[in-house]
């Protein structure tokens, strides 16, 4: 009897949830063990319990596991938000999240580092393998271009002449990655080039690749800049800032920009203010938050005045793409190191977030910011 009562009680929570997870996938046309490259596997039918419990969070979570596969992960995350199947989630389940990022300064400058320690210090190799040959960790420019590196040279001589680099001029780079802006600008436009990062794997990569140009680089919180340079780039960094600091970030701009100067903005973008993905915030991008183009244009307000704003989002899917054709090439030579639930996590990190930007659920910004400019600045995209 007590065995007959036990399954009386497992089995039909497990069918309950498999039902659940057939009916709403079945709204963006994904079947449960289908033969689709979109359709997911399942190998451990507990895993749909916890998916439905815990929705993003146990969808990523049991994939990291090996609880289910999908051929095509990319097409089966982009149909789910196509359709918006977030939508039959508990809102509520977030409401703490939201409210705390209200409360409490995430990226406060004890919090500065941590990112950088949890993502950027992985290792300057295993990056060599996904990314181009300059390291350029940002979305390509890919209007012209066929392959990564040519899309990531293409964004980068944008950049400069968004900027309208001149030799001598000083260039700020506030999270300056490998280095790709300014080594790109030293060597191609002359300039003198100053970057920050709360990386000591890119400092001290920064600091090798590019030792016989002008550059500059330190390990610091860009909060503590107070020089003045002709022109700042901030590319890839403002996803770090986090709402309670915006509008800090624009007021060590406006201090730091000479007269005449601009700033370029290249940051990922929402159209409202939202929450960050609790997968991508837990095991990605500890403490990231994406802005809306509401909170940047009152962050700069009363400091600095918006001259152009550049939107190639749909660049970011292929890039992100080409990094995971980069990253499944070169994974055994860093399958002994990470192992393999990092592999499951990375790889579902970058066609996640490919599929984000493929449904345009998030875009990719340049914003062009003058201190003091008469007559705008010039457009060039």
């Amino acid at each position: 009897m007590a065995s007959e009562q036990q399954d009386t009680i497992e089995v039909p929570a497990i069918g309950r949830s498999r039902h659940m997870v057939d009916e709403i996938l079945a709204e963006a046309d994904i079947q449960v063990n289908g033969d689709r490259p979109w359709d997911i596997q399942v190998h451990r039918e507990e895993a749909l319990d916890e998916i439905v419990a815990r929705h993003s969070m146990g969808l990523g979570e049991t994939y990291m596991r090996g609880d289910w596969d999908v051929q095509a992960l990319d097409q089966f995350v982009y149909k789910i938000l196509e359709a918006d199947l977030g939508r039959h989630a508990k809102t509520w389940r977030y409401a703490w999240r939201y409210l705390r990022s209200f409360l409490i300064n995430l990226q406060s400058r004890r919090r500065a580092f941590e990112v950088g320690e949890h993502h950027y210090d992985l290792g300057n190799e295993f990056y060599t393998g996904m990314l181009d040959n300059r390291l350029t960790y940002s979305c390509g420019y890919w209007k012209d271009a066929q392959t990564l590196d040519e899309a990531q040279e293409a964004k980068l001589d944008l950049i400069c002449r968004k900027l309208q680099l001149e030799p001598g001029m000083r260039l700020l780079d506030i999270g300056c990655g490998w280095g790709s802006l300014i080594g790109y600008a030293a060597q191609k436009y002359q300039v003198e080039c100053v970057g920050v990062t709360i990386s000591r794997e890119q400092r001290a990569y920064v600091s090798e690749r590019y030792a016989n140009l002008p550059i500059t680089v330190s390990l610091q919180d860009y909060r503590m800049l107070d020089e003045p340079f002709d022109r700042i780039a901030s590319v890839g960094m403002f996803e770090h800032v986090g709402r309670k600091n915006h509008r800090a970030f624009m007021e060590v701009a406006k201090r730091c920009l000479k007269k005449d100067g601009t700033l370029l903005l290249h940051t990922i973008g929402k159209a409202r203010p939202a929450n960050t993905d609790p997968w991508i915030e837990k095991y990605i991008f500890p403490n990231g938050e994406i802005p809306a183009a509401t909170q940047i244009t009152k962050a700069a307000q009363d400091l600095l005045t918006l001259e152009d704003l550049h939107n190639f989002g749909p660049d970011y899917d292929k890039t992100l793409m080409a990094w995971h054709k980069n990253f499944e090439e070169n994974w055994p030579r860093f399958a002994d190191r990470y192992g393999r639930r990092f592999y499951r996590m990375w790889r579902y990190y970058l066609l996640f977030c490919a599929a984000t930007f493929r449904v345009r659920r998030v875009q990719l910004w340049q914003w062009m910011l003058s201190k003091n400019r008469v007559g705008g600045v010039e457009r060039i995209c």
